[in-house]
């Protein structure tokens, strides 16, 4: 018997079945494909964590006077 049983996860890109262990350089993905979906989903800001909205940000939205 070799250490511990081999844990497998769900990939969080493709939904299919994933070792998580040193042996996957890409874990918790199952490939180097849905890492990087992933990562390049973060590049391109599709993934947001929302925030709540400082206070005095919906206070008056005009423009500034101009200087003169």
């Amino acid at each position: 018997m070799s250490g511990s049983p081999r844990r497998v996860v769900t990939c969080p890109g493709c939904g299919g079945p994933s070792v998580y262990a040193p042996e996957n350089p890409w874990r918790p993905f199952c490939s180097e494909r849905c890492k990087n979906h992933d990562f390049g989903a973060w590049a391109t800001e599709r993934y947001r964590v929302p925030a709540k909205p400082e206070p005095g940000d919906d206070e008056d939205k005009s423009p500034p006077p101009p200087a003169h």
